[in-house]
């Protein structure tokens, strides 16, 4: 028997302009969690790709316990015990988990469709992989962390015994993480092998056997994730020293800038999300948002920026009250916006680079020509002037299309974008999910740059470590208002983390 359940040898793949894949080698243990580490655009989800059958190599073979075979699509990969939990879930929002299962290899009986039995096996492999999902619930009414399960299940369900998970963690809430982990660790013991692709270092030592890292297409190396650390494995991603500290010289906090009093908001059916919330920041400081995901922190942001209404309450900008304006005129009157989810709210897939980059202010002189025409040369120039600033990698620089960046790089555009306006209020949301330690700390270098040069930034972060480690003071947010206010060296995690959770622990201020 081959020592390996999977082995791929000189996988090399290209795109124009972009070579993905250099003459990668992958060698994966029977049995075992092997995590897949790079940057952004390292190459990992291309690789992954192609033992999954998404996209074919251009040269390179792959073995499956020792034996050479061809993966020409997806159906090939699942007929050989592989399947691919995809970071962007494939589920139709209106059927049920039992239905999205089972789509596409439908159960019959007397050549009529058999949802019962199909039913049945659902809740059996859900209960022997721990994988708690009602089997009748419409995928539109679980969360996100369910939703992934659905997806594991489908997997199961057509007898995988390799697993891919593609960036698992990137949507899940911490809580939804630590689940997430005991899944795979009950899927290794029960004989399955899993490749995990990540970039998330805490995740891949407390999860992985070993780990394989790319660094911009070409295979770095593979070690047992037991005998390196943290520290080791980012070098090997990025290729230099990362600093998981940000340095954040003290400086005095100017005049407010930012007025929220008394906020009252519904979400789009009218339930009330955020309660008598009232909160200033002031130019020079960074006040960050902590809290459990869904206590009205995307609802109190979409009623700054202008995407939900106010039921009570004011917000006053520079010593304008804005809760009545436009989205246009909150811009303009010097608001810049980062949000959550950079491809619903941040970009247009189908734009490039340029396009995306003047989505604020292509009505400006600046871009305008003779007759009201837009001048695109005017915004390839700004483009590229950003690309090269905020060192986005791109395969044709202002002319890519967005869709086509890494997720780090998407990230990159958006931030470029919103600096470039010269803000006087930056909002910020999830600024650093899903991206990679390199793209980490480039993101968070540049936030607080914009806090030195006197701009206010408001952060919203499910990540406690991005909130100590970047905000001056932090307010947290339970049941939709804030219960408290700290200045950064006041309190730490674990008090937070009471306060998040609704614990009435005094803290002083």
């Amino acid at each position: 028997m081959s020592e390996y359940a999977i082995e791929m040898r000189g996988i090399t793949k290209t795109f124009p302009g972009v070579v993905a894949n250099d003459n990668v080698t992958l060698q994966v243990r029977p049995c075992e969690i092997h995590a897949l580490l790079g940057e952004n655009g390292a190459g990992k989800s291309t690789l992954m790709s192609i033992l999954f059958g998404s996209y074919s190599a251009d040269n390179g073979q792959i073995f499956l316990d020792g034996k050479e075979v061809s993966i020409k699509n997806p159906s090939v990969a699942t007929s050989l015990g592989i399947g691919m939990v995809h970071q962007h879930f494939k589920l139709v929002q209106n059927y049920t988990v039992t239905e999205n299962i089972v789509l596409g290899m439908e159960p019959t009986k007397r050549k009529l469709l058999d949802l019962k039995s199909a039913r049945a096996k659902v809740a059996r492999l859900s209960e022997q992989y721990g994988l708690s999902v009602d089997p009748d619930a419409l995928v539109e009414d679980i969360t996100v962390g369910q939703q992934q399960r659905v997806e594991i299940l489908k997997t199961l369900f057509r007898n995988a015994n390799t697993i891919i998970f593609d960036e698992p963690t990137a949507v899940l809430t911490p809580q939804e993480v630590d689940e997430l982990i005991e899944i795979l660790r009950k899927l290794r013991s029960e004989g399955k092998t899993i490749l995990l692709i990540t970039h998330k270092l805490r995740e891949i030592k407390e999860v992985a056997d070993r780990c394989t890292v790319l660094r911009r297409g070409r295979y770095i190396g593979t070690v047992d994730v037991a005998d390196v650390t943290e520290q080791e494995l980012a070098e090997m991603m990025v290729g230099r020293a990362v600093k998981f500290e940000i340095d954040k010289p003290e400086q005095e906090a100017g005049a407010v800038v930012l007025s929220l009093r008394n906020l009252e908001v519904a979400d789009s059916a009218g339930i009330v999300k955020v309660r008598d919330l009232s909160l200033d920041v002031h130019e020079g400081e960074i006040v960050g948002i902590a809290g459990v995901d869904g206590n009205g922190q995307s609802e109190l942001l979409e009623a700054i920026t202008g995407l939900l209404p106010l039921s009570k309450g004011s917000i006053i900008l520079d010593g304008k009250e804005i809760d009545r304006c436009t989205i246009r005129e909150r811009i303009e009157a010097g608001l810049g916006y980062v949000p959550e989810d950079r491809q619903k709210f941040g970009l247009v897939a189908d734009f490039t680079i340029a396009e995306n980059s003047a989505l604020k202010n292509y009505y400006h002189p600046v871009y305008k020509k003779k007759f009201g025409l837009l001048d695109f040369n005017a915004m390839e120039r700004e483009a590229n002037s950003l690309i090269e600033q905020f060192d986005i990698r791109s395969a044709e620089g202002a002319a890519t299309m967005a869709g086509s960046l890494s997720g780090g790089n998407q990230q990159k555009v958006i931030v470029a974008r919103e600096i470039s306006l010269s803000p006087k209020v930056l909002v910020v949301a999830q600024p650093t999910r899903g991206l990679d330690v390199g793209a980490i700390e480039y993101i968070r270098r540049r936030i607080i740059d914009e806090r030195d040069k006197g701009g206010a930034i408001l952060l919203v972060s499910f990540e406690l470590d991005e909130i100590m480690n970047l905000c001056d003071r932090i307010a947290t947010i339970s049941k939709g208002q804030i219960v408290a206010v700290n200045r950064q060296d006041e309190v730490d995690e674990y008090q937070i983390g009471l306060m998040m959770a609704g614990s009435q622990a005094e803290v002083a201020l």
